[in-house]
């Protein structure tokens, strides 16, 4: 059986054989072909479609959903079930990547005179520049690599590596090209946490109407911290007769409260709130909402509208169950 220093070895090989296919990529991404392929991306009206078999094809699968989430409709498809109906999602103005290590997929070159017959462009990535995907594509990019890192030589290692960084290489200069910006991989991945950070304002998680803590200011501690207690938001604003914010009272404010023996009774809450307490506006991103409490170590926020007057709170326990945290 391995020990542990085998183990470690073995896979810092891994490591080492990898790293050196990477470093061949370099001249294949600086090429004419690596530019007119990007070229070629740039200016279809239609879809990617990228095609892959085997670990390939796994590779194909994520460079798809790479580019698609990047700013370039992509999708894939098998070439196995391209030939039973699935080549039925090619339109007229797509264009085909081909990926095979060999470049020599009997499956997806059965695709290429159906695909030739259409006129779209095929780009083909492959490890070796003579193989017969390489010469039937309009554009070819190699992928070579010196070694796979499988010692018998036979698993795809450093070749869907080689394949990877390439597609990702493609996706991200398509990305810089065209200008695409966070709001725009947001509208992308509305579901995911980077989504909701990039989409969700504050007026999409405070609480409102009825749930805000509003007391004036002539009322008793006890009084308010009633009002606190049931809207469970650990805190009230404080409001003049225009409904203008005056201050702030959180359980923060309590406890420093009961540590000077305040007359809870007694004393209003206008003689212990915070005044000219930090707010935020309902248009600001949740994120940068966060951001703000994590810099002035506070739990909570009062939403303000242009005349300062309070239309929403929001608290830490908001920002998680919303995702934001």
């Amino acid at each position: 059986m391995a020990n542990k220093t085998q183990l470690q070895q073995w896979g810092s090989k891994v490591v080492d054989i990898e790293k050196a296919a990477l470093d061949s990529l370099y001249h294949y991404v600086n090429s004419d072909e690596f530019a007119q392929a990007c070229e070629v991306m740039l200016s279809c009206t239609g879809k990617v479609i990228v095609m892959g078999m085997g670990k390939s094809g796994h590779i194909g699968n994520k460079i798809a959903a790479t580019l698609a989430s990047t700013g370039t409709p992509a999708v894939f498809v098998h070439p196995g079930e391209a030939s039973h109906g699935d080549l039925g999602v090619l339109s007229a103005n797509d264009i085909v990547i081909a990926i095979s290590n060999s470049g020599e997929s009997s499956e997806i070159l059965t695709l290429f005179p159906v695909i030739k017959r259409m006129g779209l462009p095929i780009i083909s990535i492959t490890g070796v520049p003579k193989s017969n995907m390489a010469k039937l594509a309009q554009i070819h990019l190699c992928i070579q690599v010196p070694e796979e890192a499988c010692p018998l030589g036979l698993a795809p290692t450093s070749s869907t590596t080689a394949t990877l960084v390439m597609g990702d290489a493609i996706a991200v200069a398509l990305l810089q090209a065209k200008g695409f910006t966070k709001d725009d991989f947001a509208l992308s991945h509305p579901g995911g946490s980077l989504g909701r950070k990039l989409l969700l304002k504050v007026s999409d998680v405070m609480h409102k109407g009825e749930q805000l803590p509003l007391v004036s200011p002539n009322m008793k501690i006890t009084e308010a911290l009633y009002v606190i207690s049931n809207k469970g938001l650990g805190m009230a604003a404080i409001i003049d007769q225009e409904s203008k914010l005056l201050g702030v009272f959180t359980d923060g404010d309590l406890r420093r409260v009961i540590d000077a023996e305040v007359d809870l009774r007694q004393t209003p809450i206008s003689e212990v709130m915070t005044p000219n307490c930090i707010t935020t506006s309902k248009n600001v991103l949740a994120a940068e909402a966060l951001k703000l409490m994590d810099e002035k170590n506070i739990n909570g926020l009062i939403v303000v509208d242009d005349a300062q007057c309070p239309i929403g709170a929001l608290n830490m326990l908001d920002m998680v169950k919303s995702g934001v945290i």
